[in-house]
């Protein structure tokens, strides 16, 4: 029999022995002490899904690379971002990507790709173990962690390869000191990646973009400096998005994001995620790979086409389809995260939803067939109540691997549950 007041305090017992985790955020409850449980064939139906992504936009980031600078504008892509999208570094565009997924027609569709700084780690590859012994069952999940320490591995390594350097790389991981999720997300990737690592808050960072030649002698190389001015070999900036990196500046002024892009560059720098990832963020890819589909465009074999029918949903980079159709769509900024600046739409174009904060307002609007999501109810500190499920999968090195749930309203944002996910059987 559910007691509100036995469950507030088994969660309370179980999240706070989770050290450095946000199990409430904004003062309100974020992590669920409850659970989903997903048939062993929708698991593999989730992991088939997210492969055949992978898959296509990996085949499109070559595409990507082709296109004239105007056209990638187009697409939403920051204009001194460009001269860092064409290059490609490591033998995946992108270490950690994640997948969010609606659950319709017995098959799982894409809802948008976060390829450069995903979050949600910790919740799918730790937490989730923990929830599972304590509900004494099993995750889909079990075991993954490996996979991520393993790809972080082989890309510090290979990325440190590229800059030529002797000896053990200095590697630091980073994100903004005053937000917690973001730096308990990086601290986490930190543990577990089994290299010898310091974490250093992105205002302790600054860059050399040139090489000054010291009084005594010496020469300060250009690069990018901890606070104790040590050289960095590896920077892995995990929750810090390149779309605000090439707008950063200093107190005077300077681009120093676009330094450091730079920087990385010319080989001076590492970077991971790599701006590769970047070239992927974009949802407008979204409405360019379903543009070449709906054209039959040859680009994509019709193995991937057919991919492309089951798993993507219509997207564009204009209201005209939803508005001629008079069905209900969502319009969504290019570079936006957590339902941020999200509008829900009915067949004429009025909002019937929408995400109160409008931070990416200004960024390329894309339009997307609107599909409802599943719902199922939950247990709560305040009693059961109905949601919205998200589900969601991770792309580590382009392998599916890590699959989460999140719970919540219409539109997912960063208010929306932590909900464990378990398997039958």
């Amino acid at each position: 029999m559910y007691s509100m007041e036995e469950h507030q305090k088994q969660r309370k017992r179980f999240y706070g022995a989770m050290s450095d985790f946000w199990a409430d955020l904004y003062g309100t409850e974020y992590a669920l002490l409850d659970y989903y449980t997903l048939t062993a064939r929708e698991v593999e139906q989730i992991r088939t899904a997210t492969n055949r992504i992978g898959h296509l936009y990996r085949k499109t980031a070559r595409l990507l690379r082709q296109l004239p600078d105007e056209t990638l504008q187009l697409l939403g892509f920051h204009p001194e971002a460009l001269p860092f999208l064409r290059i490609s570094v490591l033998s995946a565009e992108t270490v950690i990507a994640r997948a969010d997924l609606v659950h319709v027609g017995g098959t799982f569709k894409l809802i948008e790709l976060n390829a450069d700084t995903p979050t949600f780690i910790r919740e799918t590859f730790d937490i989730n173990e923990h929830a599972a012994s304590f509900f004494r069952l099993a995750s889909p999940n079990k075991g993954a962690v490996k996979t991520v320490t393993e790809a972080i591995q082989h890309a510090i390594w290979q990325s440190y390869r590229l800059l030529r350097r002797d000896g053990e790389p200095y590697v630091v991981f980073t994100s903004h000191d005053d937000h917690m999720e973001d730096k308990e997300t990086v601290r986490y990737l930190q543990r577990i990646s089994g290299i010898e690592a310091a974490y250093v808050p992105l205002h302790e960072l600054y860059i050399v973009s040139e090489d000054i030649r010291l009084h005594g002698g010496g020469v300060l190389r250009r690069g990018l400096y901890d606070a104790e001015g040590r050289r960095i070999d590896v920077l892995y900036r995990q929750t810090y998005p390149l779309e605000h990196l090439v707008e950063d500046r200093s107190a005077d002024g300077t681009k120093v994001g676009v330094q450091l892009l730079e920087l990385w560059k010319k080989r001076e720098v590492a970077l991971i995620n790599p701006p590769s990832a970047f070239l992927l963020q974009s949802k407008a890819v979204q409405a360019l790979i379903w543009g070449l589909y709906e054209e039959g465009n040859p680009f994509f074999t019709e193995e991937e086409s057919q991919w492309i029918a089951e798993h993507f949903l219509p997207t564009y980079l204009d209201e005209e389809y939803f508005l001629t159709k008079r069905t209900m769509y969502v319009q969504k900024p290019a570079f936006g995260r957590e339902g941020d600046t999200v509008v829900i739409k009915n067949g004429n174009g009025e909002p019937i939803a929408f995400d109160s904060q409008q931070t990416y307002k200004d960024e390329t609007p894309v339009y997307q067939q609107y599909v409802p999501l599943p719902e199922t109810v939950v247990k709560t500190v305040n009693g059961y109540e109905t949601v919205k499920l998200l589900h969601t999968c991770f792309l580590i090195n382009g392998k599916a691997v890590g699959i989460g749930l999140r719970a919540g309203g219409m539109i997912t944002n960063n208010l929306s549950y932590y909900l464990p996910v378990m398997m039958k059987g």
